[in-house]
């Protein structure tokens, strides 16, 4: 009988879901907003779909980091979060989105915000269990943000 062999990528926070979720919400938000007619719209399009990538890439470059540095990135992706709630509203009232569209990516914005939040408390816990250290005395290297079953966030 044949095992199933999990596959790891390269890049580990690929396996993350909540890197997958927000790589699926930017993907999302630009297909809804493609086109975009006026300077202003434009400009809002822009802005948006930045944030939106925001999210993603902070949840990448915090992985490579040890926990404590990747708590800090987590929370900038939150702040790009927020920052895409604002949009919606706006994009919303610009006619850009129908009240569907604005009421699912508030849904993919909520589920981000939800598993970033469980992903950082997981961090803070694991820096917690360390004993007698703080953790700004973590040392400089990659931290492993995939064990403990960090990989379901």
């Amino acid at each position: 009988m044949e095992q199933e062999e999990k596959v790891v990528s390269f890049f580990r926070f690929e396996d993350l879901r909540v890197y997958r979720k927000a790589t699926d919400y930017a993907s999302w938000l630009s297909m809804q907003l493609g086109a975009a007619r006026t300077e202003s719209e434009k400009v809002l399009v822009s802005a948006v779909c930045h944030s939106a990538y925001d999210i993603a890439l902070n949840i990448a470059e915090g992985s490579s980091r040890n926990k404590s540095q990747f708590d800090h990135y987590l929370k900038i992706a939150k702040t790009a979060i927020r920052e895409c709630v604002v949009y919606t509203e706006v994009a919303r009232n610009m006619g850009l989105f129908t009240d569907e569209q604005k009421n699912q990516s508030r849904e993919y914005l909520m589920e981000l915000t939800r598993m970033i939040g469980a992903l950082i408390i997981s961090l803070q816990r694991a820096n917690e269990r360390r004993l007698g250290a703080h953790p700004e005395d973590e040392p400089e290297q990659e931290s492993d943000p995939y064990s403990n079953d960090e990989m379901s966030y």
